[in-house]
């Protein structure tokens, strides 16, 4: 039983390349669970073996922009001449049916994130040395040598963020990892300021 109705808002965040995406399926793959993904939207152009919808929602940037300025996202941000966002309503309604939403998204827009939710659990995943982030970005095939330099510098500024954080994850192993995830959010439901309020209601006592 859980004594708060409304879902949490988990945020997986960290450098491009630590593996979030793979963490995520993991953690979606375990049982038992009523975990939601919040799939973002980008003005980048779809990658071999992706979904529109599924894995993102790959818009114009003039569409994209426009949204902006109707105060459709919870967070956006633009890279390497992108925008990718997370669109609001879509996060708030699974939240109010009890769902655990999912947000996978970059260092930027969790700051974003943490300001509109501040109750939010703030998840940033590491790899376990600099080198393995690096060798992640290169043996991707899908970018430049000049993109993949600029998400190494842009990793190197990102790792400073971590103490901004609820929660750091090493990415060790991808089991490893969604495993620890799984632990953090079943802990917090059981937080006191999460769940008080239901809890007095069960005993039949007023908060004093």
């Amino acid at each position: 039983m859980k004594l708060n109705d409304r879902g949490l808002l988990v945020v997986i965040s960290g450098p491009s390349g630590v593996g979030k995406g793979t963490v995520r399926k993991a953690l979606f793959n375990m049982p038992n669970h009523n975990l939601v993904y919040s799939v973002s939207m980008t003005t980048r152009k779809i990658r071999p073996g992706e979904v529109d919808g599924r894995d993102y929602y790959f818009v114009s940037k003039e569409e994209f922009e426009n949204r902006i300025k109707e105060g459709k996202f919870l967070e956006y941000a633009e890279f390497v001449g992108n925008y990718y966002g997370t669109p609001l309503d879509k996060v708030n309604e699974n939240l109010d049916r009890g769902n655990e939403v999912v947000l996978e998204i970059e260092v930027e827009g969790a700051q974003q994130v943490k300001k509109k939710m501040p109750n939010c659990v703030s998840i940033f995943l590491v790899p376990p040395g600099k080198q393995a982030l690096y060798d992640r970005l290169r043996h991707r095939g899908t970018e430049s040598e000049e993109i993949i330099e600029q998400r190494v510098q842009k990793a190197n500024r990102e790792f400073k963020k971590a103490k901004y954080y609820d929660y750091i994850v090493v990415n060790d192993e991808v089991n490893n990892a969604a495993d620890r995830i799984m632990a953090i959010i079943r802990a917090e439901h059981a937080k006191t300021e999460r769940s008080i309020h239901k809890y007095m209601e069960l005993i039949g006592e007023d908060e004093e």
